[in-house]
């Protein structure tokens, strides 16, 4: 569902992502470990054409989506949840969902979203900023599925967010993929979510995936080897 092939990113003359390749599948969800300023949020605004490629290749469900303007992407099945969450403070939540909408026939909020967020359905009235830091992160993830993607890319969704709203989010995203059969890619510090969510895990380190395991395999030492400072 998403093939990445020998990716290099640049900011100005100095090269940020050195050669990534990897694939996920359908109905997979893959996570990207890393500590700060090893080129995860660089990865994710690769993919999502944020950053232009300096090469390299991105498919899509086989499409190409190298060259495409993010919006593109986004037509083609890429939806993109930032780090810091990005949703418009003064539109109720409802509005916050609503822009997803933007580009699709039906206008009409899918009954599922709010059945994967039911507290969304409770503040659906409330301005997107009187929301907790849990409560915007669901409500961002809401705001991405609602355009259909094929492919989510969630970049550190546990960034500031207490343990038990954590837990809800990795339920959330397990029930997501359940029901949409997605391909969910997530960016992540916390091991304990990932191994809830990941099928498998990668570690950048230096702009480059230094490391890959599936889950029922994964060395957790190791990993947080990479992790630690």
């Amino acid at each position: 569902m998403l093939k990445v092939t020998d990716m290099y990113t640049a900011y100005g003359q100095s090269e940020a992502l050195h050669g990534i390749s990897f694939e996920s599948n359908k109905n997979e969800t893959v996570a990207i470990m890393g500590r700060n300023g090893m080129g995860k949020t660089t990865l994710f605004k690769s993919l999502m054409g944020v950053l232009p490629l300096k090469s390299g290749q991105i498919l899509v469900d086989g499409q190409d989506v190298s060259k495409d303007e993010s919006y593109r992407r986004v037509a083609k099945g890429i939806a993109y949840v930032p780090q810091g969450r990005m949703i418009f403070p003064t539109l109720t939540v409802e509005e916050n969902i609503q822009t997803g909408l933007e580009n699709a026939k039906h206008k009409q909020i899918p009954e599922e979203i709010y059945a994967l967020f039911p507290v969304l359905w409770d503040m659906r009235r409330r301005k997107g900023g009187n929301l907790s830091g849990g409560q915007q992160q669901q409500l961002a993830i809401a705001r991405a599925l609602v355009t259909n993607p094929k492919v989510l890319l969630l970049d550190e969704p546990t960034e500031g967010i207490q343990p038990s709203i954590i837990k809800d989010i990795a339920k959330a995203l397990n029930e997501i993929r359940k029901l949409r059969e997605i391909t969910i890619i997530v960016s992540e510090q916390v091991l304990s979510f990932a191994m809830d969510v990941a099928d498998r895990l990668f570690v950048i380190e230096g702009g480059r995936l230094v490391h890959e395991t599936a889950r029922d395999q994964t060395d957790v030492k190791r990993i947080k080897s990479y992790l630690s400072v």
